[in-house]
């Protein structure tokens, strides 16, 4: 399979999980002139901007150690932007890398979710 289309996978993944959590999506693969973000989602008088990063296995790292402070400001630059063109009001922001692994049958084998400070 493909790296993108493990991309894909892991975002689908991401977003059930979210789902289930009490989240609800906002967009999925906005894009502007600087860049995307994988997912944005909502939940109580929070705004998240998620990166999705997925693997499969552990041989090239944990997902998450992909998520580098120039993308980190790439996420940030597409949230103003998002932030900008949705009207948004009296909501708390949050960057979240959500980080899967799956085994090579592609079960997850780890899902984990940290916020960026």
């Amino acid at each position: 399979m493909s790296l993108q289309s493990t991309g894909k996978i892991g975002e689908e993944i991401a977003r059930k999980h979210l789902l289930s959590l009490g989240y609800t999506i906002k967009a999925q693969n906005y894009r502007d002139r600087f860049g995307e973000l994988d997912i944005v989602a909502k939940k109580g008088n929070t705004l998240y901007f998620c990166e999705v990063k997925t693997r499969v296995g552990d041989l090239h790292g944990k997902p998450y150690e992909a998520v580098t402070g120039r993308k980190l400001q790439h996420i940030q630059r597409v949230a103003q932007a998002y932030l900008l063109q949705n009207t948004i009001k009296n909501c708390k922001l949050s960057v979240q890398v959500i980080s899967i692994e799956l085994f090579p049958d592609y079960r997850i084998k780890e899902l984990k979710m940290y916020e960026v400070v």
